[in-house]
């Protein structure tokens, strides 16, 4: 069983910056991928960035200029560097962890884009 910890929601002004983190109680080296997926109200959740055991990253369309996906090897966690964000950004963020098949999920973290 792998636990993952997600923080660094919260509200912020169009055009800021946020940075999330998922920490994981496993490597996160010898995994498929990990990866942030959001969901907005009403919507259905959607992939926004995923990075695998070799470093590949890849992105949402929309937040391909705006977001960075990175790791800290050492420390066993995930980021996500959101940059001019927008309303549109709004929803809850979840981590995602796949091992071996097996997709492991943070609790979420509200993200908040308003003036």
């Amino acid at each position: 069983q792998v636990q993952l910890v997600e923080s660094g929601g919260g509200l912020v002004q169009p055009g800021g910056s946020l940075r999330l983190s998922c920490a994981s109680s496993g490597s996160i080296v010898t995994i498929d991928r990990m990866g942030w997926y959001r969901q907005a109200l009403g919507k259905e959740r959607e992939l926004v960035a995923t990075i695998t055991g070799y470093g590949i990253t890849d992105y949402l369309d929309s937040v391909k200029a705006r977001f960075t996906i990175s790791r800290d090897i050492v420390k066993k966690t995930m980021y996500l560097q959101m940059n001019s964000l927008e309303p549109e950004d709004t929803a809850v963020y979840y981590c995602l962890y796949r091992r071996s098949g097996v997709d492991y999920w943070g609790q979420g973290t509200q993200v908040t884009v308003s003036s």
